[in-house]
């Protein structure tokens, strides 16, 4: 079997791991299989195609900025991608994000329905049934069920339109682009985002959840000296994760709860800018962004706690790497984010909450949930056993079309 996945990205970021971790569970058990990715660079070893090009996604960048289309630009890229997967032939064509600035969405649909080949789309984030926006849920807004009509947040949020708000039209090109696909299946990571897609406009397309995996070879309890480097060997330390912190990470959250917590209690966040770092209270460590899988499990496993003050999110991996290093989560309820937990390895506060938040923070300090339950909970995300579910996945549809 040949599965050919389209990604924006190969190997970075959270979707990008992704994807190579689909191609890797693939290989082992002996399919073909190509990753078509847009921008960046793929790792070493991996069969991988760049149809992007700095030239393209600039344009597309000015497209979105400008005339407020975004995932309508860039055809030059998406023609070369369709002259691949032609000379490459798959069986089974796997979508993952398809948005930030490397597709024209409607010209890989409109070949996709006149191609005939089993589809799978796994939805990360909102994008594809909003008029504009990747998630919705910090400014509460339902208008994507009925063709965002009057977006307010258009040049708030990516990706961000800074001069027109195309966001109706935007609408009506997705719809007629993104149904019709004759043989699609819909993959979720949570149960809270197959929920939403069934009551979006591709709600005919039947939907499986998936959630996503980690490498507990990599993400697992580790011995280090990162307490004694960072001067915290007697601190209860807090640690939050993200790729990029802006507004929906909640980075306002640990902010106020620097000036709050009691003077043991140190936070640690990883993935901010130079310029964030900078405006950090000094009661917090800052620390920017890194592609080394080894070096955070390092930081998970000293934590006493991971929390997750997200405001807009679908199934994050970070609380999945959390646990998988012996550490009990604290999060927002939001979207997806409680379904990886139970009440041995994490606790769920009300979204938005400050108070709560440094309440059930100070309740884990003083009653910390026990590591060997956090590994237990962790179990069933091992990325082997979730993956081989899209394997599964794959040769189902693939037989039903031989």
């Amino acid at each position: 079997m040949k599965v050919l996945q389209i990604s924006t990205v190969c190997g970075s970021g959270s979707v990008g791991r992704i994807t190579v971790d689909i191609y890797h569970t693939l290989e082992k058990q002996g399919d073909d299989c190509l990753i078509a990715y847009g921008r960046r660079t793929a790792p070493e070893g991996i069969h991988a195609f760049c149809f992007g090009s700095p030239v393209s996604m600039g344009l597309h960048v000015l497209s979105t900025f400008f005339k407020g289309e975004h995932g309508f630009a860039s055809a030059s890229a998406t023609r070369k991608l369709i002259r691949k997967i032609k000379e490459w032939n798959p069986d089974v064509i796997q979508l993952h994000n398809i948005h930030g600035f490397v597709l024209q969405t409607e010209l890989l649909f409109d070949y996709l329905k006149k191609a005939g080949k089993p589809v799978v789309w796994t939805l990360h984030d909102c994008w594809p049934y909003t008029g504009h926006c990747a998630f919705y849920d910090y400014n509460n807004c339902g208008q994507w069920r009925d063709g965002c009509k009057d977006c307010k947040e258009y040049r708030n949020t990516y990706p961000y339109a800074l001069f027109k708000n195309n966001t109706a039209n935007n609408y009506k090109r997705k719809k007629a682009a993104f149904t019709g696909v004759a043989n699609l299946t819909i993959v979720t990571p949570s149960r809270w985002l197959a929920d939403e897609v069934k009551q979006s406009f591709l709600k005919d397309y039947p939907v499986q959840v998936i959630p996503n995996g980690v490498d507990q070879t990599i993400f697992r309890p580790t011995e280090n000296d990162l307490r004694k480097k960072l001067g915290l060997e007697h601190s209860f330390v807090i640690l939050g994760v993200a790729n990029v912190w802006e507004r929906r990470k909640g980075l306002s959250y640990f902010c106020g709860l620097a000036k709050k917590l009691p003077e043991d209690c140190k936070i640690i966040l990883i993935g901010l800018n130079e310029k964030q770092i900078r405006e950090l209270p000094e009661e917090i460590i800052g620390i920017t962004r890194t592609e080394n899988a080894e070096e955070l499990a390092g930081y998970y496993s000293m934590a006493d706690v991971f929390v997750n003050a997200t405001l807009e999110d679908n199934f994050p991996t970070t609380n999945l790497e959390a646990l998988s290093c012996g550490t009990p989560v604290i999060t927002f309820e939001t979207g997806g984010s409680p379904e990886s937990l139970d009440a041995t390895c994490g606790r769920v506060v009300r979204k938005g909450d400050a108070e709560a938040l440094r309440l059930t923070i100070l309740a884990e300090r003083e009653h910390p949930m026990k590591k060997e339950d956090c590994l237990t909970r962790a179990v069933q995300y091992e990325k082997n056993d979730r993956f081989m579910e899209y394997a599964a996945l794959y040769h189902r549809l693939w037989g039903q079309g031989e």
